[in-house]
């Protein structure tokens, strides 16, 4: 029989790691066991993102996965980082002795990639991409076409207007982006929050908040469930 690999997905509460979890479900040769999340104590919210805990953790039980978190600082080097991050893969190792590959939903930035796959492997570790070198614009459809809802929690105003934040995903805000915007928002354009999609038992029912403007660029689109 052939063997099956354990995996940790990292898990940003977007729609590239719930979309890297429906193409990972899809192999005969992985079992996704959990997910890793980076939580900014200070907001209690995901790095990135801006999405809430408790909306991750809702998240996390429609997919039928546990989430691992590791607490960073709102200032945060990369060495406070890497060393939260490393914390958190050593408790998972505890909780499954074999896993040691860590799946990311990176689309094409070489550079991010192989970071990952470095900082990883200092500890022993492995980075899977299981999306990447994909057409962002046919995954984009694909994504849209395969049941997947989402909407725009974050946008750097730098790259793109304020008004695409708190957007739905969807065919309409892809005709609507500007050119030279990626339809997967790759270049950090824009983050999304994930309600639903095949790899969700139940969608999300969430409410859309206010829009805040953060560090005078990023535009952030609440996210909260009922």
């Amino acid at each position: 029989m052939k063997s099956t690999r354990k995996v940790l997905l990292s898990w940003s509460g977007g729609k590239d790691a719930a979309w890297a979890l429906h193409v990972l479900r899809q192999r005969d040769d992985v079992e996704v066991v959990g997910l890793l999340t980076s939580i900014t104590r200070e907001y209690d919210r995901a790095s990135m993102q801006g999405i809430r805990r408790d909306v991750l953790h809702a998240q996390a039980r429609s997919v039928g996965l546990p989430l691992l978190e590791a607490g960073i600082p709102a200032s945060c080097a990369n060495a406070d980082y890497e060393a939260a991050m490393a914390a958190a893969l050593a408790n998972a190792a505890a909780r499954w002795p074999d896993l040691r590959t860590v799946a990311f939903g990176d689309l094409f930035l070489e550079d991010i990639r192989a970071y990952r796959v470095a900082n990883l492997a200092r500890t022993g570790w492995e980075a899977i991409t299981p999306l990447f070198g994909s057409d962002t614009t046919t995954l984009a459809r694909e994504m849209i076409a395969g049941g997947l809802r989402a909407a725009l929690c974050c946008v750097d105003t730098t790259q793109l207007d304020a008004r695409f934040a708190g957007r739905d995903f969807d065919e309409d805000l892809l005709v609507d982006l500007p050119a030279g915007v990626d339809p997967c928002g790759e270049n950090g354009e824009f983050h999304t929050c994930v309600a639903d999609g095949p790899m969700f038992t139940h969608p999300l029912v969430l409410e859309r908040g206010e829009t805040v403007l953060r560090d005078n660029r990023f535009a952030y689109t609440d996210h909260l469930l009922p």
